[in-house]
């Protein structure tokens, strides 16, 4: 993307989810959608290239749920009824939806409708790659933990045409995709990898649960049923 000059600010995209020209086209190819338009809550990560994915959320008067980076600070909800139209924009980004959203305790996270994800590569066949710290996993394990997700819950991604590839090798906590928007064209994968349950325990540190703190939540709440 560096070397073909696809890439947006912030540049370079190395180590994390890149920003990419077209993602308003992505963005709007996918919001045109019946899945989208059917959606009343759709959970949409922080990160650059999703920007106008998470002001279109706000703009068409849906309920817009976002992860703080790595999850520090848990979930963040929006409502666009409680954000003025003319911040919209600026909503959309972290620190705006620090300034206009609500840190939302997990017994209070709304049912989700639809999720949509950063990738830094996926492949036709609904595989995925992430920037590594595996936090999208997580943030769908928690949702699936609480019962706000389930098999059918549409999860899409948008990414420039050169970060689609051909194969991805996949293990038990990937999150597959089942539709790809690129600012070109909307690509159903009909994915056929299993989706994951909820969290691997087994594989949490006691690292990630200080620094995940409503991991560290969920699994107290598990423990108390």
């Amino acid at each position: 993307m560096e070397e073909r000059n696809v890439a947006r600010f912030p540049r370079p995209v190395f180590n994390r989810i890149p920003n990419f020209e077209g993602a308003d086209e992505a963005a709007h190819r996918l919001q045109e959608l019946q899945v989208f338009q059917d959606a009343g809550t759709i959970k949409v990560n922080p990160d650059s290239p999703q920007k106008p994915i998470r002001e279109s959320v706000l703009s068409i008067g849906k309920i817009l749920v976002t992860p703080a980076p790595r999850l520090k600070s848990g979930f963040l909800l929006l409502n666009p009824n409680s954000v003025p139209k003319s911040a919209f924009s600026y909503a959309s980004t972290i620190k705006g939806a620090f300034q206009y959203g609500k840190q939302i305790d997990l017994t209070d996270l709304p049912r989700v409708d639809l999720i949509i994800v950063g990738s830094v590569a996926v492949s036709l066949d609904g595989a995925r790659i992430g920037k590594g710290g595996g936090y999208s996993e997580i943030e769908c394990g928690i949702l699936r933990e609480l019962n706000l997700i389930d098999d059918k819950t549409p999860i899409a991604t948008t990414v420039h045409e050169i970060q689609i590839t051909e194969k991805i090798p996949t293990e038990e906590h990937d999150m597959p995709i089942d539709i790809i928007a690129t600012p070109r064209r909307i690509i159903e994968t009909k994915t056929g990898y299993p989706r994951p349950k909820g969290i691997f325990w087994e594989k949490v540190t006691e690292k990630m649960l200080q620094e995940i703190p409503v991991l560290k939540k969920l699994k107290e709440m598990k423990h108390a049923i």
